[in-house]
């Protein structure tokens, strides 16, 4: 249930920066958190005991072929710590051991710090927006880092 807590926590936190709502998510049950923890890609960092933050790669089939970072969250208390390095890190080997020679990912436009730190970490942005899904007001900007 590590990944429901920092999930949600997640959601709260930044709401504006996911596909999916806390509300969504509150009324999953334990059994689809468990389904989810099975077949989705994460990745959480835990400190003493407690997840501080939790990242997941994908495939997108909007893009084919392609490895994405979605949802990368660090709890307020562990950022600058090196918590998303260490996540992104995970990611990057996945898709590494995907056969990916690129990481992609969307960041949306309110995400200052975000955006902030992806391009600190070598991603540049494309060019290309998108609206998100589920509230089409937000922009997403199209960011990729080379693995190679």
């Amino acid at each position: 249930m590590a990944l429901r807590t920092v999930r949600l926590e997640s959601l709260l936190d930044s709401p504006q920066a996911y596909g999916s709502t806390y509300r969504e998510c509150l009324e999953w049950s334990n059994r689809r958190w468990r389904q989810v923890a099975r077949e989705w890609n994460y990745y959480l960092a835990e400190r003493s005991g407690r997840s501080v933050g939790i990242a997941s790669g994908g495939l997108n089939d909007r893009y084919p072929g392609t490895r994405w970072l979605y949802g990368m969250y660090v709890t307020p208390t562990a950022r600058a710590s090196g918590v998303a390095e260490c996540l992104l890190d995970a990611v990057q080997e996945w898709a590494r051991g995907q056969g990916a020679a690129s990481l992609y990912l969307h960041v949306a436009a309110p995400m200052l710090r975000a955006r902030a730190f992806y391009e600190k970490v070598g991603f540049a942005a494309t060019g290309d927006v998108v609206a998100m899904e589920r509230d089409p007001s937000i922009e997403l900007a199209t960011m990729v880092k080379s693995l190679v």
